[in-house]
């Protein structure tokens, strides 16, 4: 079995992507991905394949090979192809929520693979194992949808009530409530 196509969407009311696949035996698999799992997945196996790379290279070489690669990549990806349906559906036909996704790089006949394990949320997982050409695409798709949904934009400024400036909205923000009753 192998992944014939990659298809994905963002879905505002549950704030999630609506990511599947379908392989060579018409067979489709249907997840929902967080904003936390997306977000990891992409800096993941961006570091991963970057440190692969940087036992043969210097770090600013792997850098650069890395970010050519991924370049590449977006100019190749095809958006205009059909989906294709398919008749079967190994996971239920409603998309299963991952809880965690575990990413590690191998060496298969000296070919690098990234071999992931989709961590579902209702028990079990399901691997995968992409060659890197295949884990680009999959990435360019969910780098798009990450800037569909907005992920990808920093916090905005907010006013100091007290200094008046713009200060940056900090992920983890101090609070000192005081007394709450």
């Amino acid at each position: 079995m192998s992944i014939k196509q990659f298809n994905g969407s963002y879905v505002s009311n549950e704030d999630r992507l609506l990511f599947r696949f379908n392989t060579s035996d018409d067979s489709e698999y249907r997840f929902w991905l967080t904003r936390r799992i997306t977000l990891f997945f992409l800096a993941a196996t961006d570091h991963l394949v970057e440190k692969q790379l940087e036992k043969s290279h210097s770090k600013q070489t792997a850098k650069a090979i890395t970010e050519f690669q991924n370049e590449t990549a977006r100019e190749k990806v095809d958006f205009t192809s059909a989906y294709q349906a398919v008749t079967k559906f190994p996971l239920g036909a409603d998309p299963v929520l991952l809880s965690d996704v575990r990413c590690t790089l191998l060496m298969v006949n000296q070919q690098a693979v990234m071999s992931l394990d989709l961590v579902l949320h209702i028990g079990g997982q399901i691997n995968l194992k992409l060659a890197l050409p295949t884990l680009q695409a999959m990435r360019v798709l969910l780098e798009r949808l990450v800037k569909q949904a907005h992920w990808d934009q920093v916090l905005p400024n907010i006013a100091s009530p007290v200094t008046g400036e713009a200060e940056p909205i900090s992920p983890v923000t101090k609070i000192n409530p005081g007394q709450v009753h």
